[in-house]
């Protein structure tokens, strides 16, 4: 259970659409304070209350945590990891590779928006 967890334990938080491996910092009643080891699985990209959609909404791009940046993370979303914490920039590299994998499958609209915004976040991310 969630309510196990310390400080200083090692963890795997859901943070809004983004999965990150971390360090629990502090416990904060109902949220845990989690600093960013590694990027599980990277942001999606897009209008996150309308999925699939490019018309008539703000198409955001999503950067992904950053290396021990710290997020407020709800309990539930909260989970022990016990692996090794791979290195942030290669975890973030491969996040990225797996993103645009999924988003070259199928040839949509909303996809080709969303490959837009991941290339221009390699950009920021790896230069």
């Amino acid at each position: 259970m969630s309510h196990s967890l310390q400080p200083g334990d090692q963890v795997k938080a859901h943070y809004k659409s983004g999965i990150y491996l971390g360090e629990i910092v502090e416990d904060r009643n109902r949220h845990y304070l989690v600093k960013v080891l590694a990027v599980d699985k990277h942001p999606m990209q897009g209008d996150l209350h309308n999925p699939g959609k490019t018309e008539e909404v703000f198409f955001h791009q999503r950067k992904a945590l950053s290396f021990h940046e710290k997020a407020n993370v709800q309990k539930e979303a909260v989970h022990p990891y016990h692996d090794e914490i791979p290195d942030y920039q290669q975890s973030l590299k491969e996040s990225v590779a797996k993103l645009k994998e999924k988003l070259t499958r199928r040839e949509t609209e909303f996809n080709a928006h969303a490959l837009k915004q991941v290339h221009d976040l390699e950009k920021q991310y790896f230069n």
